[in-house]
């Protein structure tokens, strides 16, 4: 199946194809045909072998394999719950991936995952001003900086206004390193996102990601470590790359927070490797 996720408009987010049928696809065969699809992240779905999950799951970039990614959890999910599948557990799925499980809530207006968990260490102040001078921001707007660990690994900048997210001109970008680097500023009030997200990804072969699940999920853990993230909030990423990508962020009273967004499911088929 292939389908796109984090947007209500079908081609407006994020595609990933969902291969429903794993068994016996060697590593090879799967990076090649990750490389063959290339969109961002392409999936393989297996058996479980922990049996607290519903399915192992294994994802690919076409360059490489991930241990965790956010958009290919909820829509290979929405794609496994389409083939006539069930949960083992009512009102939830349990994936097993690369950084064991995680959960993926069916129960409210679109599905979301529990966030792993995200190692945050303060970023090198080197690092922090050759990212700011390679990505020709001002270094008065950027007000705070982290490096986030979930499984990926995120450089990530917090700038003071969305027009400082937006106003990134990548062919304007040189010597750029081998790294995957987020920006995050509020959005303006009449805005219906309350942030604007952008996601560079040279770590991955990618000049920039449409809408990734798993840099909101290390953000969201980074803003409720400040102290940010109290109440839900919206994100808007992709807008420009001509996306329309929105995640719903929801903090929940037990620390957890879950990741969610709207999934569309555009092409079923077969697929001879």
């Amino acid at each position: 199946m292939q389908c796109d996720v984090f947007s209500t408009r079908p081609t407006g987010g994020n595609g990933l194809a969902v291969v429903l049928d794993g068994h016996g696809l060697t590593d090879d065969q799967m990076q090649t045909f990750a490389r063959w699809t290339n969109l961002a992240e392409t999936t393989f779905i297996f058996p479980p072998s922990d049996p607290a999950a519903d399915y192992d799951l294994r994802i690919f970039t076409p360059g490489r394999e991930m241990l965790f990614a956010g958009h290919p959890t909820l829509g290979s999910a929405e794609c496994w719950l389409a083939a006539g599948h069930t949960p083992a557990t009512d009102g939830k799925i349990v994936q097993n991936c690369g950084v064991g499980l995680v959960e993926i809530d069916l129960t409210g207006s679109v599905p979301a995952f529990v966030a792993p968990p995200t190692r945050i260490t303060p970023m090198d102040a080197a690092q922090r001003d050759r990212l700011v001078a390679q990505f020709g921001l001002d270094p008065a707007c950027v007000t705070d900086s982290a490096v986030l660990n979930n499984g990926p690994e995120w450089h990530v900048l917090q700038l003071a206004q969305a027009e400082d997210v937006l106003s990134v001109d990548l062919d304007k970008v040189s010597q750029q390193d081998r790294l995957a680097v987020g920006l995050i500023a509020p959005q303006t009030r009449d805005h219906d996102a309350d942030y604007e997200v952008r996601m560079f990804g040279m770590l991955f072969g990618i000049k920039e990601d449409p809408i990734t699940g798993s840099l909101n999920a290390a953000l969201a853990h980074w803003f409720q470590d400040k102290g940010l993230a109290d109440a839900p909030y919206c994100v808007a990423q992709g807008t420009q790359i001509g996306r329309t990508g929105r995640v719903f962020v929801t903090p929940s009273p037990d620390g957890s927070i879950r990741i969610g967004g709207h999934t569309n499911i555009l092409i079923k088929g077969h697929v001879t490797l």
